[in-house]
């Protein structure tokens, strides 16, 4: 046990909270890579639909085993999440309907199938299901080394393929036309894009909730946006800010009593996101108005050199 002094609190940093922030950084790690190439690609409300999405498999995994393993529940979050995945494509590939319209098919049906369950399930009498519902809102403090040690895998098989189909990734990002034109089929690598989203997702659902996770996927990569034109330097700098937001999240929320840890890591994220829209440079908000405000001066001085000069020919 390593105690930490503050002034005015007491804290000790034991075995769960070195679990709760060493999760949040995978968690934070994960979400921020991938979650670079779904804001990119206009898919934000992706991770949205998919957590949603593997709150059914989660609830049919207990029921079929009666445990709350976690490594169970969430390889029923991610087939059912896969499940998802698989409806969106084929909804938007086979039909009329836009993408948006498909994800909130998606998430609205998985998402009600999966409340249904839940419900059962808690009016079953079956004590195995206390604190099935973490689920949905997250719950941190339930992370147990094992869980780290699941999210660490899962972390790095995601990471490692995007280094490895980096250039696939970012081709099939910018100009999808182009890749399939090189025989590239951008479709097989969105894809596995997707697939990594239902991993990324998985590993967040006990830590930030079904509700929350989309916050996580989406904040880190739009604070990088704003800093950096490179999509590798996105990546890394939205690595980079959604860790930040889950050591502050887990700390910050250590030091209050009874503060949820999942809501406070997407305060943090939120927070580096205002920060950086308006202080970035090139892109925030106070450069973006101060460039305006040169341009105007610009503009007007040499308006009045123009007057001055045409004046004195006359």
């Amino acid at each position: 046990m390593m105690p930490l002094d503050i002034p005015g609190l007491d804290i000790t940093w034991d075995s769960t909270l070195r679990n709760v922030i060493l999760g949040s950084m995978i968690l934070g790690l994960t979400s921020g890579v991938l979650g670079s190439f779904a804001v990119l690609r206009r898919q934000s409300l992706i991770g949205d639909a998919l957590a949603h999405a593997a709150l059914p498999g989660i609830c049919i995994m207990f029921m079929f085993t009666s445990t709350r393993s976690s490594e169970l529940l969430l390889l029923g979050g991610a087939l059912s999440g896969l499940l998802g995945t698989i409806v969106l494509i084929a909804i938007t590939r086979w039909s009329v309907v836009k993408e948006e319209t498909a994800l909130g098919i998606v998430l609205s049906v998985f998402f009600g199938f999966g409340i249904l369950l839940l419900t059962r399930i808690q009016h079953s009498g079956d004590a195995g299901q206390s604190g099935l519902d973490r689920f949905i809102f997250g719950q941190a403090a339930t992370i147990l080394p094992r869980d780290v040690m699941v999210m660490a895998i899962v972390a790095t098989v995601a990471i490692g393929l995007v280094v490895m189909m980096f250039k696939e990734f970012k081709i099939i990002t910018f100009d999808p036309a182009y890749a399939a034109s090189i025989g590239m089929q951008p479709g097989f690598f969105g894809a596995v894009l997707a697939g990594l989203l239902v991993l990324a997702v998985m590993i967040g659902l006990q830590t930030v909730g079904v509700i929350l996770m989309v916050s996580l996927l989406i904040a880190p990569a739009v604070a990088a946006r704003q800093w950096t034109s490179s999509l590798s330097g996105m990546v890394v700098l939205a690595g980079v800010f959604g860790m930040v937001s889950g050591v502050a999240g887990s700390v910050t929320s250590s030091l209050v009593d009874r503060l949820p840890t999942g809501p406070m890591i997407v305060i943090a994220a939120s927070i580096i996101v205002i920060v950086s829209l308006l202080f970035a440079p090139n892109r925030g908000v106070l450069s973006t108005y101060r460039s305006r405000q040169l341009r105007a001066t610009r503009f007007k001085t040499e308006l009045a050199l123009a007057d001055h000069h045409g004046v004195s020919k006359t």
